[in-house]
């Protein structure tokens, strides 16, 4: 069994989430007492978001690289930046490590293209949905993506921050966030990425009759199997 090697914090709701289906998922393939090997690391989200909020990617960048190094250091085989918003600094992680790094929109993409969907719509955070870096690397593999019209942005970006990663769940949310996914669907999205951990917190297949993909979800399956593989 390889060892898995996280870097999360982002937020430490996230964590949460990658810990415990890591776990429960490796049980349910070898049985027993079977657990992953991990070497976790997380970060201050308060620091990482203010240097979001300044924009000051660089820092960003070489903070989660450092992190990614002491992983490395603890014997991952391979990592996972548990987080979507800053995959946008994954190159610079990469490129700090001698460790391959098990991107999110890769893992994605290949769930999405095994469904037989072309068209995907994405939900996030502002970042992750206003700038390229998550949908150019989606789109690299031959997807269109979709996101919703920007008068939503702030609204995503709020749900996420102010409720979302408190696990703060509310019913009047999810009602909104479900009729945005239905207006991607009106735009031809054939399914949709919940492309922030704690969304998958607020929306479950049974609220849309779109089909979803849970990025987190596939990223743990993912990691399983290289860690088996």
């Amino acid at each position: 069994m390889k060892t898995i090697g996280l870097v999360g914090g982002m937020s430490w709701e996230s964590s949460a989430v990658y810990y415990r289906d890591l776990n429960l998922g490796m049980r349910e393939r070898l049985g027993g007492l079977s657990s992953p090997k991990l070497a976790l690391t997380t970060v201050d989200f308060a620091e990482v978001t203010h240097l979001e909020d300044d924009e000051r990617w660089d820092q960003v960048g070489a903070l989660l690289a450092e992190a990614a190094r002491g992983v490395e250091r603890a014997g991952a085989d391979f990592l996972l930046l548990c987080t979507t918003t800053f995959h946008k600094v994954a190159d610079q992680v990469e490129e700090a490590v001698g460790i391959p790094v098990l991107h999110l929109a890769d893992v994605v993409a290949a769930a999405v293209q095994a469904a037989g969907v072309e068209t995907v719509g994405l939900i996030g955070t502002k970042v992750a949905m206003s700038e390229s870096f998550f949908v150019d690397r989606l789109e690299s593999h031959g997807l269109k993506v979709v996101v919703p019209d920007t008068a939503h942005h702030d609204f995503l970006n709020d749900a996420i921050y102010e409720e979302l990663v408190h696990g703060v769940v509310l019913p009047r949310t999810r009602s909104r966030v479900v009729s945005i996914i239905e207006e991607l669907w009106d735009a031809g999205a054939g399914g949709v990425l919940l492309g922030c951990t704690e969304l998958e917190l607020l929306v479950k297949q049974a609220d849309v009759e779109l089909p979803v993909f849970p990025c987190t979800t596939l990223h743990v399956q993912a990691a399983l199997d290289a860690a088996l593989g």
